[in-house]
């Protein structure tokens, strides 16, 4: 059974070093980027919400700090994200190398965009 963490925080320090740096620096860039967002663990990651509903959920993991969903975007963003993409609506960062904290800032603003658009939708 995977560990339960009572906090963001929790979550984050249950990992090495070099880990714990590179997902501090995706939760800044996320809290720049969506200031107004909470913060839970939900499906035994960390997420951020907008009125209680998840925006982003990112991970740590043995290689790699994943983000999900990522939705697509213009073709600029595609390409900026690619060498990342593993998966449809999944990018992964390699823990040996810095995270593009400005990539993370975008891909933020567009799941704030796509969530503002679909709530104007409904």
């Amino acid at each position: 059974m995977a560990p339960r963490f009572a906090s963001v925080d929790d979550y984050i320090d249950s990992y090495p070093e070099e880990t714990r740096t590179q997902l501090s620096g995706v939760r800044r860039a996320i809290r720049e980027a969506a200031p107004h967002a909470g913060e839970k663990i939900s499906y035994g990651m960390a997420t951020f919400t907008v009125d209680g509903k998840p925006l982003i959920y990112y991970a740590g993991w043995k290689n790699h700090v994943g983000l999900y969903p990522v939705p697509t975007g213009d073709p600029e963003f595609e390409e900026a994200i690619g060498p990342y993409r593993r998966a449809k609506d999944t990018v992964r960062f390699p823990i040996s190398r810095p995270v593009p904290l400005e990539l993370i800032a975008e891909i933020t603003a567009l799941c704030l965009q796509r969530r503002a658009s679909a709530e104007q939708s409904d």
